[in-house]
C-alpha cells in the first residue's frame, strides 16, 4: 500500500495556503499549514514533514530564518516560495538549504510537479535496495548511497536531497566534466526545469559545506563548460 505523503505548507496568505494545499491533497498527499515561521516550526516539531513548502516573506519569522531553524536539526526537502523574482532572495533561499524555488504567481500543477519530483528524488536516495546500497569514495571524500551520507576526512557534511544528487552523480563519473544541463537532468528527473542559476547556487551551497569541513576545492569549475569533481585530497 502506497504511503501518503505529509506537506507542510507556510505561508501567510491563507487563499494561496488554500490552493496549494487543494492541489496537494488533489495528489493524494496530507497537508498541514502554517500562517508564518514561528508557526511553521511548532507544527512541524508535533508533525513532522516530508516536505515543507515554505513563503520567503512573511511576518513574525520570515521563510529564510525558520529554514535556518530547521536545518539546525532536520534535512527535511524545503520548496521555497516568493512573491519576488528577486535572484538575491532566489540565491539565498537555496544557500540556506532549499531543495527548490518557485516564484509567485505559480501554476498549482507546476508545484505539484516540483514536490513529487524532490520526494521521488528523496525516496530514490533512501531506498535500500541492492545498488542503492554502493559506497562512492574519491580522496578522502565518502559517500554511503543507503545511509545518505557524506564525509570528508571522516567529518560528516549534511547536504539537502538535491545537493546529495548532485554529488552522487559526480562522484560516479569523477573524470566527467558536467555541463550545467547534465547536471540539472540527473538532479531534477521528471522533466522539472530549473535555470542555470538554481545549479550554481547547490554548487556553490556544496562548496561553502565542504570548506567548512576542510575541503576548500571539491568541484571545480571549468569556464564555459561547467562542474568536475577534484581529486578531493
Amino acid at each position: 500500500m502506497k504511503m501518503t505523503k505529509n506537506i507542510l505548507i507556510v505561508d501567510d496568505d491563507p487563499h494561496i495556503r488554500e490552493v496549494i494545499s487543494f492541489a496537494l491533497e488533489q495528489a493524494n498527499m496530507t497537508v498541514h499549514m502554517a500562517a508564518d515561521g514561528m508557526q511553521a516550526l511548532t507544527r512541524f516539531d508535533k508533525h513532522p514533514a516530508d516536505l515543507i513548502v515554505l513563503d520567503i516573506n512573511m511576518p513574525e519569522m520570515d521563510g529564510l530564518q525558520c529554514c535556518r531553524e530547521i536545518r539546525k536539526a532536520s534535512d527535511v526537502p524545503i520548496l521555497f516560495l516568493s512573491s519576488r523574482d528577486d535572484e538575491i532572495d532566489r540565491i539565498l533561499g537555496l544557500e540556506m538549504g532549499g531543495d527548490d524555488y518557485v516564484t509567485k504567481p505559480f501554476s498549482p500543477r507546476e508545484l505539484v510537479a516540483r514536490v513529487n519530483a524532490i520526494l521521488k528524488r528523496t525516496q530514490q536516495q533512501n531506498k535500500s535496495e541492492p545498488e542503492s546500497s554502493e559506497t562512492l569514495q574519491r580522496g578522502l571524500l565518502q559517500m554511503d548511497i543507503e545511509q545518505h551520507s557524506v564525509s570528508w576526512d571522516n567529518t560528516a557534511i549534511a547536504l539537502t536531497a538535491t545537493e546529495f544528487a548532485i554529488l552522487a552523480q559526480m562522484l560516479r563519473q569523477p573524470q566527467r566534466v558536467f555541463s550545467r544541463d547534465v547536471i540539472m537532468n540527473g538532479a531534477y528527473q521528471y522533466n522539472v526545469h530549473v535555470s542555470d542559476r538554481t545549479i550554481d547556487s547547490h554548487i556553490r551551497h556544496i562548496r561553502a559545506k565542504f570548506t567548512k569541513a576542510g575541503c576548500n576545492a571539491v568541484i571545480e569549475t571549468l569556464h564555459g563548460v561547467g562542474y568536475k569533481l577534484s581529486s578531493c585530497q
